[in-house]
């Protein structure tokens, strides 16, 4: 499994990539494992949005299993990830990268802090994994 250290994790398996105000956000290396091959991504949020941490943005879908992929933080949408649509399978292969799913501008940055860094989102895939 990949844990970036640049990275911020929720215990529901969605990373956030911050950089000042704007942010970028997907599912984690763990959640795609779990998944499977990766068949269908819906991002349901609109450009312009808000969207609430904890608040469901997208779906993700695979052969053995669906599931919702929630806001790790507080913010508007600026940007979708319109290529998941045409290639799902980037979450499988690079879902730190490529299949980033969404980007935000964020509401308040300091809500990072609440999340998991790379060490205590790795030791928590691995307690799963036990």
């Amino acid at each position: 499994m990949n844990y970036p250290a640049d990275l911020k994790y929720t215990k529901n398996d969605e990373w956030i990539r911050a950089d000042g105000k704007s942010a970028a956000m997907g599912v984690s290396d763990f959640a795609q494992h779990q998944l499977s091959d990766v068949v269908f991504v819906e991002v349901t949020a609109a450009v312009g949005d808000h969207l609430d941490a904890g608040a469901a943005y997208a779906s993700v879908e695979s052969v053995k299993a669906a599931a919702d992929v929630y806001a790790p933080a507080s913010g508007t949408v600026t940007e979708i990830n319109a290529a998941l649509a045409d290639t799902p399978e980037l979450v499988n292969s690079d879902p730190y990268g490529a299949a980033w799913m969404i980007r935000i501008t964020l509401d308040d940055p300091t809500q990072l802090d609440g999340l998991l860094d790379a060490a205590a989102y790795e030791a928590f895939c691995k307690e799963r994994e036990a």
